[in-house]
């Protein structure tokens, strides 16, 4: 199965996997599965590190680097991604979530994510 994992479980995996529940670790773990990260990860990082968000403290050109060593496969964002975003309804307005969402609805895989709200809309989303 093809997984997005949404910008907290990347970081949980790389720096603090035991905030991970059981069902991410095994998700994350399955060999069977191609993880796969967005380029919205890594742009709400950059933001949100520059807000002074204590959550977002890591440097992001080594986590880059780790997941693509790792296996990890890059989903850039599109245009086609970002049209697609008029989808959603507006229960949840964090921009980077609703990119992700559009992207996995795109794409056709699913978005793993932590965030109840996300979790919320219809369409390829694993709450973990």
């Amino acid at each position: 199965m093809k997984l997005l994992l949404d910008t907290h479980l990347l970081l949980w995996a790389a720096h603090d996997p035991k905030r991970l529940t059981r069902a991410a670790r095994s998700l994350i773990e399955n060999s069977e599965n191609e993880l796969v990260f967005s380029a919205a990860s890594f742009w709400e990082i950059t933001i949100k590190q520059s807000l002074g968000r204590q959550d977002f403290r890591v440097d992001a050109r080594l986590l880059r680097r780790g997941l693509l060593d790792n296996g990890y496969d890059e989903l850039p964002i599109t245009s086609e991604h970002a049209i697609n975003t008029d989808q959603l309804a507006q229960t949840h307005k964090d921009p980077f979530d609703r990119i992700m969402l559009a992207q996995a609805m795109v794409e056709g895989i699913t978005l793993v994510t932590n965030d109840r709200k996300l979790a919320g809309y219809p369409g390829p989303i694993r709450k973990v």
